[in-house]
């Protein structure tokens, strides 16, 4: 990879890792806050329990997003582990495809899930529940564009690439 696009991929890296720092960071604030409110005055602020809740879905989504660029996702590999070759190859290219269908069928209920709220507002703070529930088709799909990398990554590769894990104890 070329030093230049190197140099924007990390920047682009770093301001998303950033965003979800303060995503993140803004909810524990408002949560903290919102509990020495109700332990010193007895009162909640309704409005900062909302966000911290909106706050909780863009962390998990976003959240998600990076999982699955770092590929620290859950992921069970029992039997795959035990093959290779072109076995190996076959079955990941399979477990890829349902994935990438499981990942549609996301995109498309989150998009089914904008449409019915758009014109929907929150409770305490009147924010329009698209703005909420849009990060769901947003990260299902930048990790269907992830995904499709991965899948045309794996039917490049040689069978021979593809080895059998040793066993541990």
């Amino acid at each position: 990879m070329p030093e230049k696009e190197q140099e924007n991929e990390s920047k682009g890296e770093l301001a998303f890792q950033i965003f979800c720092a303060v995503v993140f960071l803004s909810m524990i604030g408002m949560v903290f806050c919102n509990a020495m409110l109700r332990y010193v005055f007895k009162a909640s602020f309704a409005p900062s329990e909302e966000w911290s809740r909106i706050l909780f879905m863009y962390i998990t989504f976003f959240g998600s997003i990076e999982g699955f660029y770092r590929g620290r996702h859950i992921a069970v590999n029992m039997v795959t582990s035990l093959l290779s070759g072109t076995t190996k190859k076959a079955v990941d290219i399979m477990a890829q495809i349902f994935a990438l269908a499981a990942l549609v069928l996301l995109a498309l209920g989150g998009i089914s899930l904008v449409q019915q709220t758009i014109d929907t507002a929150t409770v305490a703070t009147g924010l329009n529940m698209a703005f909420v529930n849009g990060t769901l088709p947003v990260m299902a799909i930048a990790v269907i564009i992830m995904r499709v990398r991965t899948l045309l990554h794996t039917i490049r590769r040689p069978a021979s690439a593809f080895l059998a894990k040793p066993k541990e104890f």
